[in-house]
């Protein structure tokens, strides 16, 4: 898993460099208020999972209470 905590602008070029370096990335998670649609669906017609504008930790506590 990847886990972004930059700025929205910042994600197409990390979601590039992601996905060539872990072939088989499976989720690309990116934190409350970052999201990039287009960089998401590129990471998603590689078949990587894309989560935008959540928190890891609100979201387990949400899911596991």
């Amino acid at each position: 898993m990847v886990d972004i905590f930059r700025r929205s602008e910042a994600v197409p070029e990390i979601v590039d460099e992601a996905l060539e370096v872990f072939p088989d990335l499976g989720t690309i998670w990116m934190q409350i208020g970052v999201q990039h649609p287009v960089a998401a669906a590129k990471a998603e017609a590689k078949g990587v999972a894309v989560i935008q504008n959540r928190c890891p930790k609100i979201e387990f506590q949400r899911l596991f209470n």
